[in-house]
């Protein structure tokens, strides 16, 4: 089974041709070389490259580009707009787009909070009408995301970074876990599945962060493996850990099998996104 991660970044150096919206808190780029490079080091086979929203807002030149020259190894991601009018063709138009798995929606971000908002429930409509995943970055907005999975049931939805928010740098949050009872209730949703990524920012202790399996173990028990997919949340999680480390966690953790690990770490995602990396 290949080792697939959920979620990674790459971008530019911010410069006049493709200019960053807004500044990033991490490396001035990661290129798709150097995420290659990097994945290579670890023995990851591929992984969910998300076009960066903070930087790109809905362009995804960057990662089709890295996508195009990496086709073996990168599935795509792209933020929509759910008040574009025209967010129906613009994900027609993504959806025929080689390599792409998925759409996302930044739900905290200056959204309508109502479940029946048009615009967002025609993301989740259109997106399962063309086989297309949506990813939901929806901390403080659980119960929202629920309803919209519940509305759309063909529709499959994903959760971001365990639903929580995470941090950018140290120190973790005081309690990183204490909405975990709203996590948990996601999983009533059969179209719901969550990205175990960034889950090691949210630990108070180094390498191999064991304060974090308790919690963990109970999302894998509510929503169970085939429907969680680890990944690292490359490059948000630099000043936290290395990349090496947030793959490593999760290979020498003892609480999971031979078995588990092989689908947390690439089966579920195989199957959620329809894609797995090119055999090398």
């Amino acid at each position: 089974m290949p080792t697939i991660d959920a979620q990674v970044h790459a971008y530019e150096r911010n410069h006049p041709g493709r200019p960053w919206v807004d500044v990033l808190r991490g490396p001035p780029e990661v290129t798709g070389e150097q995420m290659v490079a990097a994945m290579d080091a670890v023995g990851v086979d591929g992984a969910i490259l998300v076009s960066p929203f903070s930087l790109y807002r809905f362009d995804a030149s960057y990662a089709l580009e890295v996508r195009a020259k990496y086709a073996d190894r990168f599935a795509l991601v792209k933020p929509v707009d759910p008040g574009d009018p025209a967010v129906a063709d613009t994900i027609a138009a993504w959806a025929a787009t080689p390599g792409t798995v998925g759409v996302r929606i930044m739900l905290n971000r200056d959204l309508s909070e109502d479940p029946a908002d048009p615009g967002l429930n025609r993301v989740l409509a259109t997106a399962a009408r063309h086989g297309l995943a949506v990813n939901l970055l929806a901390w403080d907005r659980l119960e929202q995301a629920g309803q919209l999975a519940a509305r759309n049931p063909a529709t499959q939805v994903v959760i971001d970074h365990l639903g929580l928010q995470q941090p950018f740098e140290p120190p973790a949050p005081a309690q990183p876990f204490a909405d975990l009872p709203r996590v948990l209730a996601l999983a009533a949703q059969p179209n719901i599945a969550i990205k175990i990524s960034g889950a090691c920012t949210l630990s108070h202790e180094p390498f191999p962060y064991r304060d974090i399996w308790d919690p963990l173990a109970r999302i894998f028990d509510a929503f169970g493996l085939d429907r969680c997919l680890w990944g690292t949340d490359w490059t948000r999680a630099v000043a936290l850990l290395s990349y090496e480390q947030g793959v490593q966690a999760f290979r020498v953790n003892e609480r999971l099998s031979t078995g588990d690990r092989a689908r947390l770490m690439g089966g579920t995602l195989t199957r959620i996104y329809k894609w797995s990396p090119t055999e090398r």
